[in-house]
């Protein structure tokens, strides 16, 4: 079976292991990009979209990490 093209809110937020109102959250501040179809108003995430999501997540996450770093900052373990 070929992949979905869109996730719904909750599959998102399995894919992220997040809540649901966290996943909404991100939809509503716009830092996860999707649409919103269909009558009733509901958010479809682009799986592709969701990927560089998590890319970029991943970069600042480095970012943040370096600069812990340069200031003498332990990291957690």
């Amino acid at each position: 079976m070929a992949e979905k093209r869109f996730l719904t809110l909750a599959d998102v937020g399995e894919v992220l292991n997040i809540s649901s109102s966290q996943t909404y959250a991100l939809v509503r501040s716009g830092e996860l990009p999707a649409i919103q179809i269909g009558g009733r108003g509901q958010w479809r995430v682009e799986s592709r979209v969701l990927e560089e999501f998590i890319a970029d997540a991943y970069r600042r996450s480095a970012s943040v990490q370096r600069e812990e770093t340069s200031q003498g900052v332990l990291p957690e373990p």
